[in-house]
C-alpha cells in the first residue's frame, strides 16, 4: 500500500462538519468522551454512540433534532449517566445529546411551590440552589441523577412513599419533537383537565417520543424536623409485615427501606455501621417535632410486635447523613462482599400485600442458585431491588444471573406486579413488556411511529419494534 494512500472519510465526519455549524467546537468524535458516553452503571456491554453534542439551548437541541432528521442519524439524549438498563445507550450509534450544560434553575415560583429546570441539572444541585427558599425537590433514587434523566425513567426513590414519583411531581415540560417542533405539555397549574394528559407521555418515555429541553416540578416545604432509626428482625417477612402495618395505620412515614441480612454485612464492611447482620429496617419521619415523636412512637410499637428490635435513633444531622449516605452507597457496599466482581442489578414491584410473598420466593431463589444477591427495598410502596454479584469473566455465572433476574420479574408479573418499578425498560427489560401489558404495547408502538417515523428518537429502547413505521431504528 502506498504511503500516500488518502484515509477514506468516516461517514460521520459529514454530520460532524454540519453539526459543528450548530455548536462549534461543542461537537466531537474524540475516543474517549465517546467511551464515556457509551457507558453507564449498567451490566449491559457498552454502546457508545458515534458523535457527542453539548448543546446550551433549546433552540440548539430544535436544529441538532432537525439536522439528525434529515440525515436519519438516531438521537439519544444523555444525563448523567447512572441508568440501569441501557436506557441511554447508543445501540445503533448516531448523535449524543449530552445535556449537561442545560444546567440552569430558570425560575423559582416559590408561593406556587414550583421550579423550572433545564434537564441537566442533578437533583443535589437543585436542592442545593433551593436552600435557602425553605422548599426543596424530594424525589431522591439514591444516584445524584439528573432531572431530565429522572423524568425520562419515571424515576421514584427512597422518599416515593411519602411524595410520589416523578410522575406526582412534575407538571409541565418542554420537549423538541422529531420533527423540530418543540411543545410545551401544560401550563402551572396544579391540576388541568384540558386534553391529552402529554406531560405524563413524555414521563418515562426514556427519550424515544421527544428531547426534554425544559421541566417544570412541584417542590415541597422542608420539614421543620427529621428524625430516623433503624430496627433489627429476625427476618424479612417479619420486616416486610412491619413495613406494611405502618402504612396501613396511616403513619405518613417519608422512607422506609428494606435491607437484607447479606445486605446489611456489605454495608458493615463498606461504611463500618456495625449493625447486627440480620433484616433491617431504616426509617425516616418528617414534620413538626411533636409529629416526627408521634410517627416514630407509633412505628417502633408496631415493630415491636413482628419481633423488631434494637431500635437505634439519628436525630442529629450528622447521624441521619451517615446513615443515609450508607443507604445512598448500597451498590459500593454490595461490592464489598465480592471485590473484583461486577454487580447485575435490577428491580421489580409488587402490591404491598404481596411484598412478603415475593420476597420469601426469591430469597428461596437465590439460595438455590448459590448467588449471592444481597437485597434492598423501598418496601413502603412495594419496590425492590437485587445486586447480583457475578464475576464479569464467568459466561455460566453471567447466564444464571440472567435466569434469576427472568425469573423474578415474571414472578412480580404474576403477583400483579412490574417487572421495574423504577429503573424503565431500556433494552434490558424489553421481553417481559408484552408478558405485564399485552396488547397496551401495540397502542405504544403506534404512539412512537405517529410522534418518531423514522424512528431517530433512542431507537431499540422499550419494546421491539416491527417495521419501519412503528419506530425502527434508522
Amino acid at each position: 500500500m502506498s504511503a500516500h494512500m488518502p484515509i477514506a472519510a468516516h461517514p460521520m465526519d459529514g454530520a460532524l462538519a454540519r453539526l459543528a455549524e450548530i455548536v462549534g467546537d461543542r461537537a466531537t468524535r474524540a475516543p474517549g468522551v465517546l467511551a464515556d458516553h457509551g457507558r453507564s452503571e449498567a451490566y449491559h456491554p457498552a454502546s457508545p454512540p458515534d458523535v457527542v453534542v453539548y448543546p446550551e439551548t433549546t433552540a440548539e437541541v430544535q436544529a441538532i433534532v432537525r439536522l439528525c432528521r434529515e440525515m436519519k442519524l438516531p438521537v439519544v439524549a444523555f444525563g448523567a449517566g447512572t441508568s440501569l438498563e441501557g436506557n441511554a445507550a447508543a445501540l445503533h450509534g448516531g448523535v449524543c445529546l449530552d445535556m449537561g450544560r442545560m444546567n440552569a434553575v430558570l425560575k423559582v415560583n416559590a408561593e406556587d411551590m414550583d421550579v423550572t429546570v433545564q434537564p441537566g441539572i442533578t437533583r443535589k444541585q437543585l436542592n442545593a440552589q433551593l436552600r435557602d427558599t425553605g422548599l426543596f425537590f424530594p424525589i431522591d433514587p439514591g444516584a445524584d441523577a439528573s432531572i431530565g434523566g429522572m423524568t425520562s425513567t419515571r424515576a421514584s426513590g427512597t422518599m416515593a412513599v411519602r411524595y410520589g414519583t416523578m410522575k406526582d411531581n412534575v407538571l409541565a415540560l418542554e420537549v423538541v419533537l422529531a420533527d423540530g417542533r418543540v411543545i410545551r405539555t401544560a401550563q402551572r397549574a396544579r391540576k388541568s383537565a384540558a386534553g391529552y394528559d402529554l406531560t405524563r407521555l413524555f414521563v418515562g418515555a426514556e427519550g424515544t417520543l421527544g428531547v426534554i429541553t425544559q421541566v417544570t416540578l412541584k417542590l415541597h416545604p422542608q420539614p421543620e424536623a427529621i428524625s430516623s432509626a433503624v430496627c433489627a428482625f429476625p427476618d424479612l417477612k417479619a420486616a416486610v409485615d412491619t413495613a406494611i402495618a405502618v402504612i396501613q395505620s396511616g403513619v405518613p412515614v417519608a422512607r422506609v427501606e428494606l435491607l437484607d441480612a447479606v445486605m446489611m454485612r456489605g454495608m458493615n464492611l463498606h461504611a463500618k455501621l456495625g449493625l447486627p447482620e440480620v433484616p433491617h429496617l431504616f426509617f425516616e419521619f418528617h414534620g413538626s417535632k411533636a409529629y416526627v415523636a408521634e410517627q416514630a412512637e407509633t412505628t417502633q410499637a408496631l415493630a415491636t410486635e413482628f419481633g423488631g428490635e434494637g431500635f437505634q435513633w439519628a436525630t442529629t444531622p450528622e447521624e441521619r447523613n451517615r446513615l443515609w449516605h450508607a443507604r445512598d452507597n448500597t451498590l459500593y457496599a454490595g461490592l464489598a462482599l465480592r471485590p473484583g466482581g461486577k454487580a447485575m442489578i435490577t428491580d421489580v414491584c409488587v402490591p404491598i400485600s404481596r411484598l412478603a410473598e415475593c420476597l420469601v420466593e426469591t430469597e428461596a431463589d437465590i439460595a438455590q442458585t448459590g448467588l449471592v444477591a444481597p437485597v434492598v427495598g423501598h418496601v413502603g410502596d412495594g419496590n425492590f431491588h437485587l445486586l447480583v454479584l457475578i464475576d464479569p469473566a464467568s459466561a455460566e455465572e453471567l447466564a444464571r444471573a440472567k435466569a434469576f433476574c427472568d425469573r423474578l420479574a415474571r414472578r412480580a408479573i404474576a403477583l400483579e406486579g412490574t417487572c421495574t418499578g423504577e429503573h424503565g425498560i431500556g433494552f434490558g427489560k424489553m421481553d417481559f413488556l408484552p408478558l405485564e401489558l399485552g396488547d397496551a404495547v401495540d397502542v405504544m408502538r403506534l404512539v412512537k411511529g405517529a410522534l418518531d417515523p423514522d424512528g431517530i428518537l433512542n431507537p431499540g429502547k422499550i419494546f421491539r419494534p416491527r417495521d419501519r413505521q412503528q419506530g425502527d431504528a434508522p
